[in-house]
């Protein structure tokens, strides 16, 4: 049996028939867990760092790259910690693990590799001083206010090593970083750096290529992020040549449940305007047949109150990240009433 299959068999042991409510078991009650609150206000840089009382957490890169002959690629970088139960310990006992994904994306081709570790022997992490994730040896890594990071990856047919810059202040998502995920009242603690310039290295089968571009870091923590009744989600990272940007996501409803979609908008000179509940709004155009799954690959998404009307394309279809808990995950651009590239995550789509 191999590690992934490993890992997916642990989380089928620990969450038993429940898994199935929301994608990864995520809509599961979450007992024992710490559990976000509104009126709690994020600290940094301590909140770049791990949160081992709540159940599951990630740091996420993503990346819309040229290079000098004006191709488009895309990367993405995640460290993911999964908790079996509340806390921390030493060795093999404690119950963190930890999971890398590495995507690599251009308009023929995708690659995504996957890594595993278990918390307390030091093969994954993060610090705060100075700040410091990994997992074996793919690292991201930089100065404490996350101004600077260097990140690194590799798998079977790609690697990559860039450098992510910014003067820009972090993106509290929601109400002052506490975003809602459901109608019942789910939510995360969630905070994003979405003004990266990104330069370095991607390394293909037919070689090395020099890239340029711009960057996406988003960190988010939950215990239970899904509500019983959502089945995965459509995540939006859209950033526009005008200088604005918008992320947005529609939460799934299953079983007959209505649909949850939100959002926040960011203005080219900064500033922050948390999206109502149902204001965004993203419907699929068109889909497209990948490993043997119906999955949208072409949206229609419209901000009424900001006279967005956009279409968001994937640049490249088949962009699956072939993983213990598969998803879709690509770069994509957009035209319309805003022209501009970002990124598109679906989960939930079997």
């Amino acid at each position: 049996m191999n590690v992934s299959r490993l890992l997916l068999c642990l989380n089928l042991l620990v969450a038993g028939p429940a898994l199935s409510q929301g994608f990864a078991g995520l809509g599961t009650a979450a007992e024992g867990f710490a559990i976000p609150h509104p009126d709690h206000r994020l600290e940094f840089p301590t909140d770049h760092g791990a949160h081992p009382d709540f159940r599951i957490e990630w740091w996420y890169l993503t990346a819309n790259l040229k290079d000098e002959t004006g191709q488009s690629y895309g990367i993405q970088w995640t460290l993911f910690r999964s908790a079996l139960a509340p806390g921390e310990a030493e060795g093999w006992q404690s119950p963190q693990i930890w999971m890398g994904h590495a995507g690599l994306t251009s308009a023929t081709a995708h690659f995504s590799a996957e890594r595993l570790a278990r918390g307390g022997i030091g093969q994954a992490g993060v610090t705060t001083a100075p700040f410091q994730a990994w997992i074996d040896d793919w690292q991201m890594a930089g100065a404490n206010d996350l101004s600077q990071l260097d990140l690194s990856a590799a798998g079977d047919s790609f690697s990559y090593e860039l450098s992510a810059r910014t003067t820009a202040p972090l993106v509290l998502q929601g109400e002052q970083g506490y975003s809602v995920k459901s109608p019942e009242g789910q939510a995360s603690y969630y905070y994003s750096q979405p003004n990266y310039q990104i330069k370095g290295s991607l390394t293909l089968p037919s070689g090395p290529v020099a890239v340029t571009g711009d960057g996406w870091l988003d960190r988010e923590w939950s215990s239970q992020p899904l509500s019983e009744n959502q089945e995965g989600w459509d995540w939006f990272s859209l950033r526009f040549d005008s200088g604005d940007k918008l992320m947005g996501f529609v939460l799934r409803g299953a079983n007959g449940a209505e649909d949850f979609r939100s959002g926040t908008w960011i203005s080219a000179t900064g500033e922050v305007t948390p999206l109502a509940p149902g204001v965004f709004q993203a419907d699929p155009l068109a889909q497209v047949e990948v490993k043997g799954r119906s999955i949208p690959t072409r949206w229609k998404v419209d901000l009424p109150e900001r006279n967005v009307s956009l279409t968001v394309e994937a640049l490249n279809p088949q962009s699956w990240m072939d993983v213990a808990f598969a998803y879709w995950e690509g770069p994509v651009t957009v035209f319309g009433s805003h022209s501009g590239t970002g990124y598109l995550e679906m989960t939930g789509y079997e």
